[in-house]
C-alpha cells in the first residue's frame, strides 16, 4: 500500500492540471461548484495513488459523503440468488454506471428485513438510498426511521411522504402485448405469475384490455422446484393455448424451455412473451419477445430525484416509466442481431 504521508495534494493537482483547492474540495466533499467530470477524475486519481483509505475516512465524517446505498430485498423466491436475477443484476449495473458518472460511490446490500437499512445507512453515513423489492407499508415504516433521501426503484404505490417512487407503466406493457396477440389472431392466451398483486396483476389487466376480453391466469409456486413440478403436472393444459405471457423474462425463458423439452414447439405451437427485456432475451433460442424497460432512464431518474431530495427534504414524486413491446423469434419474428 502507498504511504499516505508521502502523497501530497499538490502532486495530485499537478498530474490532473487542476488547482490544489479543487483536489482538497473533492476530498472533503465540497463539490457543488465542481463539475461531475472533474470530481470523478480527482476521485479516480486519489484511488490510483493510494489515497483512498484517507479519503474514505474523510467522506464518512462529512455531511455530504457521496455514498449511495443500493438495497435489494433478498426475498425467499430468489432462493439465495437475488443478485443473479436478470432484472436485479441489470438494475444494479445501470445504477452503478449512473451513480459513478454523477460522482457518487455505490454501496450494495441485500436483506429480507427492510429495518436492516437503518443501521446500514447510519454506519456508512449514506448520502441517499435506492431501494428495491419491498412492500408499501415497509417503505412507510422506513421513512419514519431515517431522515436521508431514498428512492423506491420499483414501487407501485401513490405517496406523499417525501419518498420518490419509480414505477413502470406495467398496465400499458400488458396492453401492448394483448393488442399484439389480438392483431395476430391468437385465440387462447395464458398469463403466468407467482402472485395476483401489483405490478404483476397490472400487467395481467393490461393484457386483458389490449386483447379485448379476459384471458386465463395461472398462478405458479415461487419455488423453482415446485414450479417445475407444477408445469409437469399440468402439461396437457398447455396444449389448449397458443400464447403465453409471463410476468418476467425469467419465468418466460423457464416456461419456454420447459415447453420445448416437452415436445411443444415455440413459436410454431405456442408464442411466448416475457417482461423487462433483459439481455438474456437476445441470448436464448428462440430469442424471447418481451416488454422493454429502459434501465438507464430509470437509473438516471433515481439519481435525479436523490439530488432533488437533498436540497428539498419535503420533495415527493411518483414517476411512471414508459415501456415498449419488442416481438422476436418466440412470436414468429426474425432474429435480432446480437
Amino acid at each position: 500500500m502507498w504511504d499516505e504521508k508521502k502523497i501530497r495534494i499538490i502532486d495530485i493537482a499537478d498530474e490532473l492540471g487542476v488547482s490544489t483547492a479543487t483536489v482538497s474540495n473533492v476530498i472533503h466533499g465540497k463539490t457543488k461548484k465542481i463539475s461531475d467530470a472533474t470530481v470523478r477524475r480527482v476521485q479516480e486519481k486519489l484511488v490510483e495513488r493510494g489515497y483512498i483509505p484517507n479519503m474514505a475516512a474523510t467522506l464518512l465524517s462529512q455531511n455530504n459523503s457521496r455514498i449511495v446505498g443500493v438495497v435489494v430485498n433478498n426475498h425467499p423466491k430468489y432462493e439465495g440468488h437475488v443478485l443473479e436475477d436478470p432484472f436485479v443484476s441489470s438494475a444494479v449495473n445501470a445504477l452503478s454506471d449512473t451513480l459513478e458518472s454523477h460522482g457518487y460511490f455505490l454501496m450494495l446490500k441485500k436483506t429480507n428485513n427492510i429495518m436492516d437499512i437503518v443501521p446500514f445507512a447510519s454506519m456508512w453515513n449514506m448520502d441517499g438510498m435506492v431501494i428495491m423489492g419491498f412492500c408499501e407499508d415497509e417503505y412507510q415504516k422506513l421513512r419514519d426511521r431515517i431522515r436521508i433521501p431514498f428512492v423506491v426503484y420499483d414501487g407501485f404505490f401513490q405517496n406523499n411522504r417525501n419518498i420518490c417512487n419509480l414505477m413502470l407503466d406495467d398496465y400499458d406493457g400488458g396492453r401492448q402485448v394483448g393488442a399484439f396477440f389480438r392483431e395476430n389472431g391468437r385465440e387462447k392466451i395464458l398469463f403466468i405469475a407467482d402472485n395476483r398483486l401489483k405490478p404483476d396483476f397490472d400487467r395481467y389487466e393490461g393484457l386483458c384490455s389490449g386483447y379485448g376480453r379476459k384471458v386465463d391466469f395461472l398462478e405458479v409456486p415461487m419455488s423453482k422446484k415446485e414450479r417445475q413440478a407444477h408445469y409437469r403436472d399440468i402439461l396437457p393444459v398447455f396444449q389448449d393455448y397458443d400464447s403465453v405471457f409471463a410476468a418476467s423474462d425469467y419465468y418466460a425463458v423457464e416456461i419456454m424451455y420447459f415447453l420445448i423439452h416437452a415436445g411443444i414447439r415455440v413459436p410454431e405451437d405456442i408464442w411466448v412473451v416475457g417482461f423487462d427485456d433483459m439481455e438474456l432475451c437476445r441470448n436464448v433460442m428462440p430469442q424471447l419477445s418481451s416488454v422493454r424497460q429502459d434501465v438507464f432512464l430509470r437509473a438516471g431518474k433515481a439519481v435525479e430525484y436523490l439530488d432533488r431530495m437533498k436540497t428539498d427534504r419535503s420533495y415527493s414524486v411518483t414517476d411512471k416509466i414508459p415501456v415498449q413491446f419488442v416481438p422476436r423469434m418466440s412470436c414468429g419474428r426474425r432474429q435480432d442481431r446480437v
